[in-house]
């Protein structure tokens, strides 16, 4: 059973900031801004140990609280939420692991693949065109569903390129993103069970990681390409 946990100052801290987002009032509460950096670290440290009983995950991120606000019309300089990622080890395991925090009920933690690169992303509309029965048993088993509901993420308006749209898969193959997201409210995050329930929830998405692992390291063959 977890103990540490995401505490209400931290969503106290981000309600704050979401009214004052100027460089004047972030500075004048650094420090605050700081012990709440360091009470999240430690929730997200667990998180981390909990994932590396069940799975084998060797890289965690704490993302820094600053935008880069260089290409957007929005030029508010802080973000108001904290976001951690855990990624599995590769070439063998593939997958991430993502968990935001933010106030007002927006929390949420998400898992799958968010940017495939080119050729991993034709890897995996191949699979589905040459048989798509297997990963269809993955998503929509009930237990699996009643965690993580169904994929979100961008997709195509039509087929890719070199891909039939009548395809019976097309609603696979045309996704460019394979992710689920799973909410919760503020209530929630602050509740001692709610690092356990993270855990027991990534560790419901295995059967969908595993199927994708073994098709990111091997070709269409069946044969490893790592």
């Amino acid at each position: 059973m977890a103990t540490a946990t995401f505490s209400k100052d931290i969503l106290d801290f981000f309600k704050k900031l979401e009214k004052n987002n100027d460089r004047d009032w972030f500075n004048a509460h650094k420090k605050e801004f700081k012990a709440n950096e360091r009470k999240a670290k430690e929730a997200y440290n667990l998180i981390y140990e909990s994932l590396n009983k069940h799975d084998v995950v060797d890289g965690f991120k704490l993302f820094r609280i600053y935008r880069d606000v260089r290409f957007s019309k929005n030029k508010l300089p802080y973000k108001t939420h904290f976001g951690g990622s855990f990624h599995r080890k590769k070439p063998e395991l593939r997958g991430g692991y993502y968990v935001h925090i933010q106030p007002n009920d927006q929390s949420f933690i998400a898992t799958g693949f968010w940017e495939p690169n080119k050729e991993d992303l034709l890897r995996i509309r191949r699979e589905f065109e040459q048989d798509d029965q297997e990963i269809r048993a993955i998503i929509n088993d009930k237990t699996f569903k009643s965690v993580w509901g169904e994929f979100v993420g961008d997709e195509l308006k039509t087929a890719p390129r070199d891909f039939d749209k009548t395809h019976p898969a097309i609603d696979l193959i045309k996704k460019k993103q394979y992710i689920f997201t799973k909410h919760y409210s503020d209530k929630e995050v602050i509740s001692e069970g709610f690092i356990d329930d993270v855990n027991a929830s990534f560790k419901a998405i295995r059967p969908f990681f595993d199927y994708m692992s073994d098709v990111l390291t091997t070709n269409l063959n069946g044969e490893s390409v790592i």
